[in-house]
């Protein structure tokens, strides 16, 4: 006779292997933000710590790769966010903006801003595409190419637009709503498949990221104008703005995907982004 299994020990696999999978999609992430607690702790003398943070982030990336844990199709999408994000830096630390600046020295600066900035939004864009191979990802009734991409410009647009015009953030979550309400993510943690809203997603992935903006900002890895005397938690409301960015950031990973599938076997294959062939949306 067939032993039966409890569902309670299968739901129980499938949680701890979940939680396996998470940590090895954040392994970028979490080392970098690892590094950054420990930058405090070790004796640098005269080393810019914001030069010491680029130099470890780029040692990640190389060791990430050569132990196969990422691809260099993989890394050529995280180069793409890095100098997204470093841009919006950029555009955002300007004296004329002043939404947050870097006090501490450093000589791998451009226009003000350390070089490993443009990292922390590439962290995004790294467990996006390590949880969508770990997890085997499937997005079901994904919503008209053009429309998404063209949603998600105007959402990074409108971090730089919202300081000299209308802040059009309210908008945005309404078209991403509307366009996103039937769309569904499926992935597997263990062996059973699960289903949830890809919205609920990105509301999670905004949370979860204020929460480490919130222990960055405390560690010195920038600082708002509210922080500049003694730290204080980052305002809630930042939490939309990074569940934009994680929109964002599925919808351009999802068009580099797109992309691949279409030319994997055309002479430009090589540029390209992501080494599995699957059908990753439905």
């Amino acid at each position: 006779m067939a032993k039966v299994t409890s569902p309670w020990k299968s739901y129980l696999v499938d949680f701890l292997a979940f939680g396996l999978k998470e940590a090895a999609s954040c392994s970028f992430a979490g080392l970098f933000f690892v590094t950054l607690f420990l930058s405090h702790k070790i004796p640098l003398g005269s080393f810019p710590r914001y030069d010491f943070l680029f130099l470890v982030a780029v040692s990640l990336q190389l060791v990430l790769v050569l132990t196969k844990l990422e691809t260099w199709d993989e890394l050529k999408a995280i180069c793409i966010f890095h100098v997204l994000g470093l841009a919006l830096e950029i555009f955002k630390t300007h004296p004329s903006i002043g939404s947050w600046t870097y006090p501490e020295p450093g000589y791998l600066k451009v226009m003000g801003v350390p070089l490993y900035s443009g990292f922390m939004y590439a962290a995004v864009a790294s467990y996006m595409i390590q949880a969508w191979r770990f997890f085997k990802l499937k997005v079901d009734h994904y919503p008209n190419r053009f429309l998404a991409l063209s949603v998600a410009i105007g959402i990074y647009l409108n971090f730089f637009t919202h300081h000299f015009w209308y802040d059009l953030r309210l908008p945005l979550i309404f078209l991403t709503f509307l366009i996103f309400r039937s769309t569904d993510v499926s992935f597997t943690p263990y062996k059973r498949r699960y289903r949830m809203p890809l919205l609920l997603s990105f509301i999670l992935i905004g949370f979860f990221i204020w929460l480490a903006e919130n222990i960055a900002t405390f560690y010195g890895a920038w600082k708002y104008p509210n922080q500049l005397g003694a730290w204080s938690k980052v305002h809630i409301g930042k939490w939309n703005s990074w569940s934009l960015l994680a929109i964002m950031t599925f919808v351009i990973v999802t068009n580099l995907k797109h992309i691949k599938n279409t030319i994997s076997h055309s002479s430009l294959r090589k540029y390209f982004i992501m080494d599995d062939q699957a059908d990753f949306v439905t």
